[in-house]
């Protein structure tokens, strides 16, 4: 009875009422292997004790009692909870960990914030490439990373790389200024009015060209050009030198969307666009030479067939202007493609064509070296990009230097304001 009462104390054991008691016995003799229950009033019936603790043995060999679900489930509700020990006293150890780990993570992110150094200067540099307004909001800086796949054969990028660089410097730009419009790089007074930008001359020079993974910086401000147009330049520099790479400037007119024709500037949109002026000299001292009209008599090479694919068009309908230079390229002898590299280039855009046309570029080099393109130094070539009826679309001239050589020329430098 001691023993009993001591054990009790500590581990309680409910006891059942002599109805349940019964009722559970019952159950549980019903269950045994070959046995039937009898009820307990009947005579001879088996006898079995509440409190019995040893299972019951039939041939020497213990019999286990089993359950049924239900009266587990009955039994787990009205019983008592478990008894109060020092196992299950302990907290849940996987919460614990999970707290500690979270703990040390935190810890460890406020170190690396604490003591963080960029490991490359250009980890810093406009990680988005949005860019900003510098000199007082006129230049907008804006800087690109040469991809791996904007570079070609010669392991640097190309002319066509660069040139959508300064597009997309220039578009950014406007909207950076706030005046970008619905249009592609309309304000939204040429939207009320249809009308767009196109591009009329472009001058470029190229000193050096970067390779994959330089960072350049490109600095871009508009000027007037005469009564109607827009004179846009661009500077290209490596961000890590300070080395400008290339210059480019080009003028810039309005065209009706829906006529497709010229327009002047209205004085709404004069208005917009003025305040942003920059009275300055072209980065790029202008070419006044006279660019040739070929013809098939007078070009050495041809390249016909060329047409735009839906790619080649932009938001306005019509064939990029970067895309012409490409197909400029397609008729320059491979041999000075292999040999040399450009190095300058003036374009003058005289019509627009579109996804229907077909065109046809020709290519003439000056002077009297076509039988040895490879030994010659400096080589300057006339280009024509035309329809299969004779419109002209584009005339060019092209400068092209051994490849590797050194002889970058004058660096022009951003303008500074006028007073």
């Amino acid at each position: 009875m001691v023993a009993t009462a001591a054990t009790s104390a500590f581990i309680p054991v409910p006891s059942p009422s002599p109805d349940s008691g019964a009722k559970a016995t019952a159950k549980k003799l019903s269950n045994l292997g070959g046995m039937k229950s009898k009820s307990a009033g009947s005579s001879g019936g088996l006898q079995v004790k509440a409190n019995a603790q040893a299972p019951p043995k039939i041939n020497g060999t213990s019999v286990g009692l089993t359950t049924p679900v239900e009266g587990v489930r009955n039994e787990c509700e009205t019983s008592s909870p478990p008894p109060r020990t020092f196992i299950n006293t302990l907290p849940d150890w996987s919460m614990l960990l999970a707290a500690i780990t979270t703990i040390f993570l935190a810890a460890e992110k406020q170190w690396m914030m604490l003591d963080w150094k960029p490991r490359r200067p250009d980890m810093l540099i406009d990680p988005f490439g949005l860019g900003r307004i510098v000199q007082d909001g006129f230049v907008f800086r804006q800087n690109f990373s040469i991809r791996s796949y904007e570079i070609g054969a010669d392991r640097t990028a190309s002319i066509e790389t660069l040139m959508n660089h300064l597009q997309e410097s220039a578009l950014n730009h406007v909207k950076g200024a706030g005046l970008l419009g619905d249009g592609f790089g309309s304000t939204p007074e040429m939207c009320k009015k249809n009308l767009i930008w196109v591009v009329t001359r472009m001058q470029v020079v190229v000193d050096r060209y970067p390779t994959w993974g330089d960072v350049v910086e490109v600095d871009t401000w508009v000027s007037p050009s005469g009564k109607n147009g827009m004179r846009r330049d661009w500077l290209l520099r490596d961000y890590k030198t300070g080395e400008i790479l290339t210059r480019a400037s080009s003028v810039w007119v309005m065209m009706n969307k829906k006529t497709r024709r010229l327009s002047k500037i209205p004085e709404e949109v004069r208005g917009e666009i003025e305040p942003y002026f920059m009275n300055s000299a072209p980065v790029v001292e202008e070419d006044s030479r006279k660019l040739q009209k070929l013809d098939d008599n007078t070009a050495d090479y041809v390249r016909t067939g060329l047409t735009p694919r839906w790619s080649d068009l932009d938001v306005n309908q019509h064939v990029n202007n970067v895309k012409y230079i490409g197909w400029i390229l397609e008729s320059a002898p491979l041999p000075i493609l292999e040999s040399h590299e450009l190095s300058a280039m003036t374009l003058e855009y005289r019509r627009e064509c579109g996804r229907d046309s077909v065109l046809q570029s020709l290519t003439a080099v000056s002077g009297t070296g076509v039988g040895n393109l490879v030994n010659l130094d400096d080589i300057e070539c006339q280009h024509l990009l035309r329809l299969e009826d004779g419109a002209e679309i584009v005339r060019g001239r092209t400068l092209w230097r051994p490849k590797y050589a050194k002889n970058f020329g004058t660096l022009g430098q951003v303008p500074a304001e006028s007073s």
